[in-house]
């Protein structure tokens, strides 16, 4: 059977999905994938995989892919970032059978897909783009998608849109920012950019960007005529998103953690889901949030969550007649609802800045981070600092390694030739040497695979003494061929 082109293939492979569940590196697991399901999301899309590593590694094709293979987990699309047509293609094929679609991913704008080559990074390589889709189209039995941001001009993103179309790409999801709207600096997505590409390509176009409630998402398909509103953020802190509801936040808690039992996930996936879902009540209970943060146990992540909803419960207990939400937020903080946010603005202000250092400051000092005072320290050291409370960031306290001969990476204590592990064994191969602080032995090896053939050689030519059938059955003596 031919595989499905644009139209016929969202309407019938993707059964008309209006509402898509983003790839979210860590986040859109098969977990959560069926619990954004059970709450009005009619498509999902795995977490972005890099084609390199499940071309490769067989441990990370299962773990990512094989075994989340589930019947009630469609229709799904697998996303890939990839920077090369032949492995892009050779991993497609490997994943081709467990879903829908694959696609490209090209919309990454973090740090991490710059030094790597993909994402975002490649939307000025429009040749081997063209060259990845092409050789995908061809090769794949399921459709071939991409995921794009857009450039700051709107007549060259309708271009790059119409390029990707040409070459075989039967779905485009488009986020109305430009990869250097990220983080603080992310701002409101561009719809009028995603109408205009959806106005100049026959494929179907999904929107992404903006989108933090069923409202925003029929505003959106009104306003582009796209045939269907990706949202990442805003599923994040409300799964029901889609039905239109705002939901108590442990009631998705309890469910999403009901889900993680029967299909379970890496613990730091499930901590990071309920960091989202009681973002806004984790402010008013510091202690709780801190206790989340040590937790080492999914048994101890449901006890965190059921003192979450007791302290919840207690306080709409005490709650006076008329009383309205604080912090401005729509509703009360334990109610499933959006998160905004900060500006580079409002972000200096909660780190403490004064007026005249708004415009001034940027990134934080590397010696303020390096001081350890846990105030100046990154979030990501302060999470490290809750988890050790002991550990320290003073580069003064770190130890001194001696470095590599080779490569200048820290070298073994008790390498023989002064390297690190990786220089060391290409150099104990090449000479046949051995090194014991490495635990690499090669002389050895081949001093005892010369023996074991010494002694194979030794013995390949016994004599054999059986009674022949002669007169007397005197015994005959018969040598092996050879030994004459």
């Amino acid at each position: 059977m031919p595989k499905l082109r644009g139209e016929a293939f969202w309407r019938e492979t993707l059964r008309s999905a209006h509402y898509v569940v983003a790839p979210m590196v860590d986040q859109s697991e098969l977990a959560w994938r069926l619990l954004s399901r059970r709450h009005g999301a009619q498509l999902c899309y795995t977490p972005m995989l890099h084609a390199q590593v499940f071309l490769r590694d067989p441990n990370y094709r299962r773990e990512n892919l094989y075994d989340e293979a589930c019947p009630e987990d469609r229709p799904l699309i697998v996303q890939f970032c990839a920077n090369d047509p032949e492995v892009f293609v050779q991993a497609a094929l490997l994943a081709q059978d467990y879903c829908d679609a694959i696609d490209l991913n090209l919309g990454c704008p973090q740090m991490i897909a710059k030094r790597g080559h993909y994402g975002a990074f490649l939307q000025e390589e429009w040749d081997l783009l063209q060259r990845m889709i092409l050789l995908a189209n061809e090769k794949l039995s399921v459709p071939i998608t991409c995921k794009i941001r857009v450039f700051p001009d709107i007549d060259k993103t309708v271009k790059y849109a119409q390029m990707l179309e040409k070459a075989g790409c039967q779905l485009l999801t488009v986020h109305g920012r430009t990869k250097e709207q990220k983080g603080p600096l992310a701002g409101v997505a561009s719809w009028e950019h995603i109408q205009a590409v959806r106005k100049a390509v026959s494929i179907p176009v999904f929107a992404n960007g903006n989108i933090q409630c069923l409202r925003d998402v029929e505003e959106c398909i009104r306003k582009t005529g796209v045939h269907g509103v990706m949202s990442a953020e805003g599923n994040l802190h409300n799964p029901a998103l889609f039905e239109g509801r705002n939901p108590l936040v442990w009631e998705m808690a309890e469910e999403y953690l009901e889900i993680v039992q029967k299909y379970p996930c890496p613990l730091s996936y499930v901590r990071a889901h309920l960091f989202k879902l009681w973002h806004h009540t984790l402010q008013v209970y510091h202690q709780l949030r801190e206790e989340l943060a040590k937790v080492k146990t999914l048994e101890g992540i449901v006890d965190v969550n059921r003192e979450l909803k007791l302290r919840c419960q207690e306080e709409i207990a005490n709650q006076k007649e008329g009383e309205k939400p604080k912090e401005g937020l729509p509703f009360f903080h334990w109610i499933c609802q959006p998160y905004i946010r900060p500006g580079p603005k409002e972000r200096c202000k909660e780190n403490g800045g004064s007026e005249s250092e708004k415009g001034v400051r940027g990134k934080r000092a590397l010696e303020d981070e390096e001081d350890g005072n846990s105030e100046l320290l990154s979030k990501n050291k302060q999470k490290k600092k809750l988890r050790n409370p002991n550990k320290t960031f003073d580069p003064s306290l770190k130890p001194k390694y001696a470095k590599c001969d080779q490569c200048g990476n820290p070298k073994g204590n008790k390498c023989v030739f002064n390297m690190c592990r990786g220089c060391c064994k290409k150099r104990a191969f090449k000479e046949t040497a051995d090194c014991p602080g490495h635990g690499l032995l090669f002389k050895t090896k081949y001093e005892k695979s010369l023996l074991w053939q010494s002694n194979q050689r030794g013995t390949q030519t016994p004599e054999v003494t059986r009674t022949g059938d002669v007169p007397g059955g005197e015994p005959v003596v018969l040598q092996e061929a050879g030994d004459a």
